[in-house]
């Protein structure tokens, strides 16, 4: 079974390693079937994850009631978090960013009936709303906590004067952002800033959206509507250059009879006590691979050498294209 792991000061304890669910619905591929994919989660659950992670966006919104459905029997067992900030059109259509307050109340309650619960456990801003500004966001919240309609507070993508201003209204419980070997830049500001103020870190694409896994390389073909054919650091010149640090985790992966995979998440567990990575995947035996990386134990003297050999390699291309990075350090 996993061990638990404290975000933030105010109570919130999950499993060291949590579901990412939005893979589930989009961005890799079409969707799973449904049947397969509330099979998945389950067995999540008997496997000791207690931590869920969905979005209205997702989907758009389905994703939250893919999630909702599966874990309605387990309710009392597991923290389900999901996250506002987007506008959409009356298709569904995301048109934008929206944190106003009004609007963060609407999708909340939007949110509590597609997930079948009564208070959200953990409620992230998912992008920073540069129109609204963040106090106005965090006292939105503060009132749907003082309602019982949320538990904790938490940000994504946010910048780290930000989260300073928002948990001076109301206290962040953690931060949702990109973190992994191959995308280190909260090390900078961001980490610094959480330990200060005591705030978990939820890692997001853990694993490099599938590319520390060392199962793709510069031949890999994505399906046509994959969001990885947008990325600049999906490239086949970009995956040829960057396969060097999956040559790096096999040699660790090597002394540890651990795939790449469990070595990158080991890697990040092993950062500090209050980061939960939420690795997704839509498959069982993907499922049983990463959390088996919770058992490995890296030495000092291992994350050296992991640090070591991962400053010789230059990642190319940037996460994201330039629109999308837009989005984020706000």
């Amino acid at each position: 079974m996993l061990n638990t792991r404290r975000l933030g000061t105010q109570g919130l304890t999950v499993s060291e390693l949590g579901l990412g669910c939005m893979g589930m619905s989009q961005s890799y591929g079409p969707a799973g079937d449904r049947k397969d994919l509330i099979a998945l989660i389950h067995a999540a659950v008997e496997r000791g994850v207690t931590f869920f992670d969905t979005a209205e966006v997702y989907g758009p919104f389905h994703n939250e009631e893919l999630v909702g459905e599966a874990l309605a029997p387990f309710r009392e067992r597991v923290v389900i978090a999901t996250k506002f900030g987007f506008a959409f059109d009356r298709d569904g259509k995301q048109t934008g960013v929206n944190s106003r307050p009004e609007h963060i109340r609407a999708a909340a309650e939007g949110s509590l009936k597609r997930l079948k619960i009564e208070t959200i456990d953990l409620y992230y801003q998912h992008r920073v709303d540069p129109d609204v500004p963040i106090e106005e966001v965090a006292g939105a919240v503060k009132e749907l906590v003082r309602e019982g309609k949320v538990k904790y507070f938490g940000l994504s993508e946010a910048a780290a004067a930000t989260i300073r201003r928002a948990h001076a209204v109301h206290p962040v419980t953690a931060l949702q952002s990109e973190y992994s070997l191959w995308y280190r830049n909260p090390e900078r500001e961001i980490i610094p800033t959480l330990e200060d103020l005591g705030i978990g870190l939820v890692p997001y694409s853990p694993l490099g959206k599938g590319f520390l896994t060392g199962k793709i390389d510069e031949s890999t073909s994505f399906d046509a509507t994959d969001f990885r054919n947008r990325l600049p650091r999906f490239t086949a010149e970009a995956r040829h250059a960057n396969f060097a640090l999956i040559e790096v985790l096999k040699e660790v992966g090597a002394r540890k009879s651990a795939t790449p995979a469990q070595i990158a998440l080991a890697w990040l567990l092993a950062q500090k006590s209050w980061i939960a990575p939420i690795p997704g995947t839509r498959k069982l035996d993907r499922l049983e691979e990463n959390l088996h990386s919770a058992e490995i134990e890296l030495s000092a003297g291992d994350l050296r050498d992991i640090d070591r050999a991962a400053s010789q390699v230059e990642i190319q291309g940037e996460r994201y294209p330039r629109e999308l990075e837009a989005l984020t350090g706000r």
